[in-house]
């Protein structure tokens, strides 16, 4: 057992020394030239205006999280769609549950208006309690 490790830690000497020589190679074989309009921020050739901060909306980033959610139902799908014949009525009850809770979920999404991009006035004045 001790022999196992002993392998196991010549594999990762011999990884860490692969990649000291990459490194060092590198910086000796590459170019080192900078120059000004190399060491600025964006090398696109357009000064920045203003400050790199900016707000966005909050909807970009709910759309993401459901494109995600829904990303790994596929994720988790696929496999057992593959294996299907072998894994016997269990695994597809088991599936049929959670695609019903992944439905769950998308319909309660669906009638938050979550999916819709654009809103009115009124229904923003709705969520917030507030007059805009």
């Amino acid at each position: 057992m001790l022999l196992d490790f002993g392998v196991l830690l010549l594999y990762i000497v011999i990884a860490c020394g692969f990649l000291t020589a990459a490194l060092v190679a590198g910086r000796i074989i590459r170019p080192n030239k900078p120059y000004k309009d190399k060491l600025t921020t964006y090398e696109c050739g357009e000064d920045t205006i203003g400050t790199s901060f900016i707000q966005f909306n909050v909807r970009f980033y709910v759309i993401a999280l459901i494109f995600l959610i829904f990303e790994v139902e596929i994720v988790l799908l696929f496999p057992w769609a593959v294996v299907y014949k072998n894994v016997g009525l269990i695994a597809l009850i088991e599936m049929g549950v959670f695609i019903l809770i992944l439905l769950a979920g998308f319909a309660y999404v669906w009638s938050q208006k979550d999916l819709e991009w654009v809103k009115s006035e009124i229904e923003t004045e709705k969520e917030h309690g507030t007059n805009l």
